[in-house]
């Protein structure tokens, strides 16, 4: 039986009295925002007065932003790590429902700030010094006039945020608190209990081919039981955003997400093109290595994430993982190995298994705060790429956060990415140079091919898969469960060909992810995996000088768009062969490990 979460270990849980001290002084800041936003809008119908009254109205905006990111995490953390708890959901109830009320007395800064001439912004931030950190801003909110309504509509919208954010909810509400998965047998007979997280974690990854197999079965029955009600609730979403894009006067769904992004569609569809086109045939050898090592007659879908030389799985606890990264991440410096250690030794990071924990992981990094690490650990090394994953979020976000005033932290979601996967890379070299063992060096390799999986593969295609739901919705085909289900199956097998048998069940794992109520999400992971590929590389050839450059990049956050920022980092994006170069260094992986079976 998994543990309720008051039986959790403190030392395995975050520390969320960093943020608030109790439940009852977030409350006490939720009510006292809700008053506070009415001095944001006293500068309603003057911020284009003078550039002191706009500078002074930025000021209070900024101070009361950081105060709200604030409030809302400390919600979102509380329900992940407990989402089946109704206090926890109460708490996620009252906040949503604060942010609706306060987004909508928000909502004329920027519909106010669309109505003065670009001309007379220019003029006050010449004007006023104080007004440059505020520049980007001021012209990404710019940027947005031929798509912004009528200030009216822009509040009416705003005010339904919490019926708008509903698909999503209802979704995480009902994975968190509903869903239950039947036992499984593994090749011993032994029942062994189900849950996402063990199947995320533990199970999809197993070498044991019954208990994998049994896994996934169980996995994709639960999913089937559920598919009408997310079926519904997705194409509730879709149907959201498509409206949306035509109230506002974008060409697709796919402008309109990426216009926030600040990502041409040529970079958008040259992931989606050059990785599909490109990976498949490396792919399909590494299937061939599967069959072989396991002695399949047919791989199966669930057998993808088998991992090679099964017998050689190792294990580590959590504080030898712990050192294992720190040692790793020494390469980065000083400065970011404090960060690590601060996480470590200051419970940024939330490791049990709990019921109700929401599966996967993430990083969630308040301004004004530390970041705060979520996943699971279950005592496989494959678990300290993950942690290293979370810490780079948690170390790019710790130094923007540092450097940046706060609306300049965010970067585009496009390069988002990549900080967390170069951890993944930086690990894994250390890994390989600190080992003679051949199986060691595969394991290795392995788990590398783990991170391109889950970030060239999985992820990607689930953008083709949002890419095809976006263009049936935009034609006007329903969004049935069925539909879905064929489409996501259609979208695997033309990867995978006929390299491994992909079931019915297969076109169930649309219901796996929250990406797809996160806008463009999901094909971002290989953009951010293309440019740590590359900037790894540079590192391992001409050492510091590309890891100052690199830091340099990270301190930025948000101060430049993308495709600059990445050119920073000495990667060019806009055209495809970065991205084919990151896609032959996966090919040479494969073919490494092709050379140690001989």
């Amino acid at each position: 039986m998994r543990q309720e979460r008051k039986e959790v270990p403190v030392e395995q849980t975050w520390n969320l009295e960093d943020l608030f001290e109790s439940p009852e002084n977030w409350e006490n800041e939720l009510q006292s925002i809700l008053q506070d936003v009415d001095k944001i809008v006293a500068y309603k119908g003057k911020l284009g007065e003078s550039s002191a009254t706009l500078l002074a109205a930025l000021k209070e905006l900024e101070t009361f932003e950081e105060r709200l990111i604030q409030v809302g995490t400390y919600a979102f953390l509380r329900i992940s790590v407990d989402g089946a708890n109704p206090e926890t959901q109460a708490g996620a109830a009252k906040n949503a429902a604060a942010m609706a009320t306060i987004n909508a007395k928000l909502s004329f800064f920027e519909s106010e700030l669309l109505t003065v001439p670009a001309s007379t912004i220019e003029q006050y931030i010449e004007k006023e010094k104080e007004l440059l950190p505020y520049k980007k801003k001021l012209s990404d909110i710019l940027e947005k006039k031929p798509y912004t309504l009528h200030p009216e509509t822009e509040e009416t919208l705003a005010a339904l945020g919490e019926v708008h954010e509903a698909p999503f909810m209802i979704y995480e509400r009902s994975k968190a608190s509903d869903m239950e998965f039947d036992s499984i047998t593994d090749n011993q007979g032994n029942v062994l209990p189900m849950s996402e997280a063990l199947y995320e974690d533990r199970y999809e990854i197993s070498a044991d081919t019954t208990l994998r197999r049994n896994a996934y079965d169980s996995y994709v029955s639960t999913l089937n039981k559920y598919k009408n009600t997310f079926a519904a609730t997705y194409a509730t979403e879709v149907t959201k955003q498509v409206k949306m894009a035509e109230i506002r006067g974008f060409d697709s769904v796919i402008d309109m997400l990426l216009h926030p992004q600040q990502v041409t569609k040529v970079m958008y569809e040259n992931q989606l093109k050059v990785i599909q086109k490109e990976l498949a045939p490396h792919m399909h050898k590494y299937a061939q290595l599967l069959k072989k090592d396991y002695g399949l007659d047919r791989v199966r879908f669930a057998d993808l994430k088998a991992p090679l030389d099964p017998e050689f799985n190792p294990e580590t606890t959590y504080e030898e993982a712990k050192e294992m990264i720190l040692e790793a991440l020494k390469v980065l410096g000083p400065e970011y190995n404090e960060a690590m250690r601060g996480a470590f030794e200051n419970r940024w990071i939330d490791y049990a298994d709990n019921v109700g924990k929401q599966s996967g992981a993430f990083c969630a990094s308040p301004y004004g705060a530390h970041p705060y690490i979520l996943l699971t650990w279950t005592d496989k090394m494959r678990g300290a790429f993950t942690l290293a994953h979370e810490l780079g979020h948690a170390g790019h976000f710790y130094l923007a956060n540092k450097y940046q005033n706060l609306v300049n932290t965010d970067p585009s979601t496009y390069f988002v990415e990549a900080p967390s996967t170069m951890n993944e890379l930086l690990l894994a070299e250390y890994l390989m140079q600190k080992t003679e063992d051949k199986r060691m060096k595969r394991w290795v390799i392995n788990q590398l091919l783990g991170t391109y999986y889950h970030n060239f593969i999985t992820h990607l295609l689930e953008a083709e898969f949002q890419n095809r739901v976006y263009s049936l919705a935009e034609s006007g085909v329903p969004l049935t469960a069925d539909v879905l289900c064929d489409q996501k199956q259609a979208t695997i097998k033309s990867f995978w060909g006929d390299a491994a048998d992909i079931d019915e069940g297969a076109g169930l794992l649309w219901m796996r992810q929250p990406h797809y109520y996160m806008g463009l999400y999901p094909y971002t992971y290989s953009a951010g995996l293309t440019v740590s590929t590359i900037v790894s590389q540079k590192i391992k050839a001409e050492g510091q000088p590309i890891v100052e450059r690199w830091l340099e990049v990270l301190k930025a956050g948000g101060t430049l768009r993308p495709l600059d920022l990445i050119k920073e980092a000495g990667v060019d994006m806009s055209r495809p062969d970065s991205i084919k170069e990151a896609v032959a260094y996966v090919g040479s992986l494969i073919d490494e490990l092709e050379k140690s079976y001989e």
